[in-house]
């Protein structure tokens, strides 16, 4: 890893009070969180159907047994730590230079470390709630079932708060995420290969000159980013100092 830009990078936070992080599934990744589309991701693991299948609205809607039974196995990883990337992430905040985290990850691991504005694209695995009387469940209670969930009160099943293929993602979370992204002075992305939207879309709201782009293989944005570090990014935020 290039010293020359780590000194770069380091510079920019330095200087910048205004600076908003948007991340991936690779942030997770150095935690023990499997990643989707690596090489020894979940999308390459054999299952009865296609990962982008089970986790489907409809798939969901027809077939909530084999659902659960992915989601419990791949899914529900509660037994994880945050790791550099998480808290540096959060030390960034708590210094007043990073306004929020907008991530694509559904695990918690930023407000486990300690980040307060965290705006969750795609839900969370901590948010579950029963979808006849909307009485809410922690993870734990979805991890501790068999089979299907359900409602200890009213019997309905029980529904994660993670945005499905074929589901809309929240407008309010993506109008605050516009509205950080619009405004920021440094832009880091981190861990993402920037292929899923509309969340990739996001960064097209970034106005700035300072886009940094941290991941460790190629992005369709590198030619875009006026900083590209290649490598881990626990790795690079460790040798960041605040």
């Amino acid at each position: 890893m290039a010293e020359e830009a780590i000194l770069k990078l380091q510079k920019m936070i330095t200087e910048s009070d205004n600076i908003v992080f948007f991340g991936g599934a690779g942030v997770s990744t150095e935690s023990g969180i499997p990643d989707f589309r690596s090489v020894d991701g979940l999308y390459n693991q054999t299952y009865d159907y296609p990962p982008e299948t089970i986790l489907s609205h409809t798939f969901y809607i027809q077939q909530k047994e084999e659902f659960y039974r992915f989601y419990h196995d791949k899914m529900l990883c509660l037994d994880v730590n945050p790791n550099a990337a998480h808290l540096k992430l959060a030390e960034m905040e708590q210094a007043g230079k990073l306004k929020a985290v907008i991530t694509q990850n559904i695990d918690g691991l930023h407000q486990m470390a300690g980040s307060k504005e965290v705006l969750e694209l795609h839900g969370s695995v901590h948010r579950n709630y029963c979808r006849k009387c909307a009485k809410e469940f922690d993870a734990a209670y979805i991890k501790n079932c068999t089979g299907v969930p359900l409602c200890d009160e009213c019997g309905g099943d029980i529904k994660p708060d993670v945005v499905l293929y074929e589901e809309g993602l929240d407008t309010q979370t993506m109008q605050k995420a516009v509205m950080y992204l619009s405004k920021a002075d440094v832009l880091i992305i981190g861990g993402t290969s920037l292929a899923v939207y509309p969340a990739a879309g996001l960064i097209d709201y970034y106005r700035g000159n300072k886009l940094v782009l941290i991941n460790r293989s190629a992005t369709p944005m590198d030619k875009r980013a006026d900083l590209l570090i290649q490598g881990s990014i626990g790795e690079v935020f460790s040798q960041i100092h605040i």
